[in-house]
């Protein structure tokens, strides 16, 4: 029978070791920091903004803000928490610098923040062009769904589901009670399940759809082959 583990935490020792490198001035720890949480807080930035270049210039912003700050950073919450925090507040933030440049440019009667652009990544050469041609379409009408959910239960659901952070985690993260991340997660999925519901519905009724095209192209090709009999 083992022993019972007493002590250290593997990854937040590993993490300590990074931060130490960090602060001695090593810009490549600092890389390997970014690389190791990019998804994350991308995601988190995105679900905020709605818009993949604006997310990205969030996200930069963050990661300045975070390096200033990492002489401060105390441990009292998970480095990934705190990042996420920061990430959170530099997203608000160029929200609501997008909103007071709306104010002052008009963009012909249409709200800047209207437009979420989502440009998908070319297919990999090695996949089947119709395999990756569906996937695109699909992670495409995924992405427009989830922004479409309300930002309170968006962001919410990108922690809870794209990142499967635990309920505490997302707690933690947003500094909102546990009970409301479930509800609001909850709540997200009822809703994406709803949107896609209805695209499936109207998928459905346009299947093998018979247009006026080939409706009148049939009708052609029957007189023509009775006309050929008189």
């Amino acid at each position: 029978m083992q022993s019972a583990q007493t002590g250290t935490n593997p990854s937040r020792d590993a993490e300590a070791a990074l931060l130490e490198r960090i602060l001695a001035g090593d810009t490549t720890a600092f890389a390997e920091l970014m690389r190791r949480y990019n998804r994350r807080l991308y995601r988190v930035a995105r679900s905020v903004l709605r818009d993949d270049t604006e997310a990205e210039d969030a996200l930069q912003d963050a990661y300045l803000q975070a390096y200033r700050a990492l002489p401060g950073f105390r441990s009292q919450s998970s480095l990934g928490t705190w990042l996420t925090r920061i990430v959170v507040n530099a997203a608000l933030a160029h929200r609501r610098k997008a909103w007071r440049l709306a104010e002052v440019i008009e963009l012909s009667g249409e709200s800047v923040m209207e437009e979420h652009p989502s440009p998908t990544q070319p297919p990999e050469a090695s996949d089947h062009p119709e395999r990756a041609a569906l996937r695109a379409q699909t992670r495409r009408l995924v992405e427009a769904k989830i922004d479409g959910l309300p930002e309170s239960f968006r962001t919410v659901f990108v922690l809870r589901a794209l990142e499967e952070l635990s309920v505490e985690e997302t707690s933690d993260t947003l500094g909102i009670p546990e009970a409301t991340v479930r509800s609001r997660y909850f709540r997200a999925r009822a809703m994406l399940r709803e949107a896609l519901a209805s695209e499936i519905d109207m998928a459905f009724e346009e299947t093998f759809a018979f247009d006026g095209a080939r409706c009148d192209r049939i009708v052609q090709n029957v007189l023509r082959c009775l006309h050929s009999l008189t």
